[in-house]
């Protein structure tokens, strides 16, 4: 019963996300190591799916 009042304060808390990425770059080159957006670049990048992970079950390393 408590987990099932925990999911739903959880539902509330934290509304649903849009899918979409955000490259790294700045709108005026300054003193940094970012790259300068181009005029027609767009700011973010939206996503029909969520990102897909996977993950991959490491070898032990022998020697």
């Amino acid at each position: 019963q408590l987990p099932a009042h925990l999911a739903g304060l959880a539902a509330l808390l934290i509304p649903e996300r849009r899918e979409r990425t955000c490259p790294r770059a700045v709108k005026r080159a300054r003193h940094n190591s970012y790259r300068v957006k181009n005029r027609d670049e767009p700011t973010s990048i939206r996503h029909p799916d969520p990102a897909t992970v996977h993950i991959y079950r490491l070898r032990p390393h022998t020697t």
